[in-house]
């Protein structure tokens, strides 16, 4: 019994060992930190702030998706109180995590930066 843990251990050990590491794809200078951490502070601000034009944008989109204003306005309505609420929370999150050296979490970063997309919402991302 306690040979078979000591290879388990040994096994487990030479594992990690050799197993690839995560590294960073980019040297964060001091440059780069502050320069993320304002972009987060100001998106922040600015989703938390116009988080509520989700709304309207995702009503406009969804009533062109669909032949039906009958479908898409409701439709629309549905999405836009999702992405209001993800955009707002996106940026909370962001403001309240602007000392970390990630990029913000909404794509696009800004709801004016491109009207007529859909909005995403990414995790932590360090690389675009």
């Amino acid at each position: 019994m306690m040979r078979e843990r000591f290879r388990f251990t040994v096994m487990l050990f030479i594992l990690f060992l050799f197993s690839s590491q995560a590294r960073a794809s980019e040297e964060i200078t001091a440059e780069v930190y502050f320069s993320r951490a304002s972009t987060k502070i100001l998106s922040g601000v600015a989703n938390v702030a116009t988080g509520w034009m989700e709304l309207p944008k995702n009503i406009i989109l969804w009533s062109q998706k669909d032949d039906s204003v009958l479908v898409g306005v409701p439709e629309g309505v549905l999405w836009g109180i999702v992405h209001t609420a993800s955009r707002t929370g996106s940026g909370a999150l962001d403001l309240a995590t602007f000392w970390l050296p990630t990029f913000p979490t909404p794509s696009p970063t800004f709801i004016w930066d491109d009207f007529y997309q859909e909005s995403e919402y990414y995790g932590f991302r360090m690389g675009r």
